[in-house]
């Protein structure tokens, strides 16, 4: 079995693991597999991913669905939450998306993310020493290829250990 965290680290410096990678978030993750969603690029505290310019993801005018805009934020920003923080010592949920859409996309978008390594400590860290789950917000930009800016999302993940989780898969 592909161990994702082993994966997302050998993608950071592979090509072939970057495509295995994504191979891999088809299968995981098969909701998102029609809107053909790729990671770009990751690494421990950045991540880019694309969505293309095709029918499955356009709406009634031939733009990108904001849905599939949404979904992108959401993919984007938990991937990397899973590969910094572990999926092993941590559950997140999402528990609220706000985006805003200031321009139709009429060509194929890449979503960015990133965070540092304090942003995780005075966010995650540090807030759960004291208390049982945190919610974090977490701000991506979608572009264009043509850099303009479709969106702009707070995606607000829940995150809890794994031991202090009391409902059970």
């Amino acid at each position: 079995m592909l161990n994702p965290n082993t994966l997302m680290e050998r993608a950071q410096n592979s090509k072939f693991h970057l495509q295995l990678l994504n191979w891999a978030m088809d299968h995981m993750v098969p909701f998102n597999k029609p809107h053909g969603f790729r990671i770009k690029e990751i690494s421990n505290y950045h991540i880019r991913t694309t969505i293309p310019f095709k029918k499955r993801n356009l709406n009634h005018i031939k733009g990108l669905h904001a849905t599939a805009l949404a979904t992108l934020s959401e993919f984007t920003t938990g991937v990397l939450l899973l590969h910094a923080l572990g999926a092993k010592k941590y559950r997140i949920i999402l528990q609220r998306l706000d985006i805003s859409f200031h321009y139709q996309g009429k060509m194929a978008a890449e979503a960015n993310f990133s965070f540092d390594q304090k942003w995780l400590e005075a966010n995650i860290y540090s807030p759960l020493q004291h208390q049982d789950s945190v919610v974090v917000p977490c701000e991506v930009h979608i572009d264009d290829l043509d850099a303009n800016r479709l969106t702009s999302a707070t995606i607000y993940w829940q995150l809890k250990p794994w031991g202090k989780v009391k409902t059970t898969i």
